[in-house]
């Protein structure tokens, strides 16, 4: 319902006095997006929890709690209710990650993420009390008025790079990715495809908030941390990527490299780079949610369903399934007539225009990387015949709902890109 009424809003979003919170149609379009991805991950972990014992209405709030967490992050003007947003949904998905609570994995996973995160949020809290000392306010638009022609100082290039770590953190950004791939590993499933599109879109929201609006006069002196952050991510998610023989690890690492394409898109900054992250989000929900619906699919208890090798076959068992998994595959490769294409095309001429021809050519390297990762696992869906067993389907009206809607997300965006890069645009310009 909250995400019917945001998508009615959208083109105009709505003024409000309510301190420190925006409902522009900005916050509108991540509204919509974080309603949508949770939307899904219900869909998806219904028979997961079922088959594992752990059907509990507690998942759901945890679940809707994030989700409040969000949508807080992506409204925020002020840094102290941009902290309490992130904090609501990093503690809810502490919990989430170690809800399977007898499964030595979901603890590790648990523990790690929470430690992990709680230090990054420290990180950020220091930039926050630097930025404070240095403007004698938190919130955006005072921020920018305070820095508007100022010569940086060290208090201020400290809180830059402090806040810049606190949101790398979150986006899973090398250096502070090494969370990424065993919290995904261990956590629940559902919990794992929720966390890898959600929390990511939701930190780049608020990331781009913070950097373009408030520390906007700064753009000179903090555009080459997020160029190194965005060539390094992607180069060590995709070779990384390359050796995995688990499916969440592999996703895992596809999501850190998929994190440096979008962090080419805040190096170009204005409406060109700002619209193409918001569309690649979008493209990016549909297509990770869907593609870890399909290792549900496959899963059962025991981890039976997250290697690679389980896929095996999977076209003779199910052709619908497989076919699913090869649109999504295809689109985090960013094969037309998919979302992933559309979302790095433009992502990709956003910094060529911007004469970031450079990182433009790395970010199609790094995806011609990627597609041998993506392609081995359609490889072992199709030309692999099944084992003795073969791949068990665990299909349910709730997983196959969210999986078709997932593809249909994947082919609409794919193919009629100019309507949603319109959409998009109309939300960037009620940011900047």
């Amino acid at each position: 319902a909250a995400g019917v009424v945001s998508f009615g809003l959208l083109p105009r979003g709505l003024s409000t006095d309510v301190p420190g919170l925006a409902a522009d149609a900005y916050a509108q379009f991540f509204q919509v997006l974080f309603c949508t991805a949770g939307v899904l991950a219900v869909g998806i972990s219904v028979r997961h929890l079922d088959l594992s014992g752990y059907h509990r209405g507690e998942y759901y709030v945890l679940l809707l709690l994030a989700v409040l967490g969000q949508q807080v992050m992506a409204s925020a003007t002020n840094l102290l209710v941009l902290y309490v947003g992130l904090e609501l949904m990093a503690v809810g998905l502490y919990v989430l990650a170690g809800f399977f609570k007898r499964d030595p994995n979901s603890n590790e996973a648990s523990v790690k993420y929470f430690l992990l995160g709680s230090f990054s949020s420290a990180v950020f809290l220091y930039g926050m009390v630097m930025a404070y000392g240095r403007t004698g306010s938190l919130e955006f638009a005072e921020i920018a008025r305070a820095l508007a022609g100022a010569e940086p100082s060290g208090m201020l290039l400290l809180a830059l790079g402090m806040t810049a770590a606190g949101f790398a953190f979150k986006v899973s950004a090398v250096p502070f990715q090494f969370w990424t791939p065993d919290v995904y590993q261990g956590a629940p499933t559902p919990v794992t495809a929720f966390m890898s599109v959600g929390p990511k879109a939701a930190a780049f929201a608020a990331l781009l908030r913070v950097f373009l609006t408030a520390f906007g006069g700064m753009r000179p002196h903090w555009r080459g941390i997020f160029a190194v952050l965005a060539v390094a991510t992607m180069v060590m998610g995709n070779l990384a990527a390359l050796r995995q023989t688990d499916i969440k690890r592999m996703l895992a690492y596809s999501s850190i490299a998929h994190a440096g394409y979008l962090l080419i898109g805040v190096v170009v900054g204005g409406e060109d780079g700002t619209a193409a992250v918001l569309l690649y989000l979008l493209a990016y929900a549909f297509m990770n949610l869907g593609a870890f619906g399909v290792v549900i699919l496959l899963h059962r208890p025991g981890t039976v369903g997250d290697r690679i090798d389980d896929f095996a076959g999977l076209a003779r068992v199910s052709p619908v399934a497989a076919l699913a998994m090869l649109v999504f595959l295809f689109s985090l490769t960013g094969i037309p007539p998919t979302a992933g294409f559309a979302g790095k095309f433009y992502l990709f001429m956003a910094a060529v225009r911007a004469d970031y021809v450079w990182l433009a050519v790395v970010g199609v390297l790094n995806s011609a990387v990627s597609a041998y990762y993506y392609l081995r696992v359609l490889m072992r869906i199709y030309m692999s015949e099944p084992g003795e067993a073969g791949p068990v389907l665990n299909v349910s009206v709730a997983l196959s709902a969210s999986l078709l809607v997932s593809v249909v997300g994947v082919l609409v965006v794919g193919l009629l890109p100019g309507r949603f890069i319109e959409l998009v645009r109309l939300s960037v310009r009620a940011l900047l």
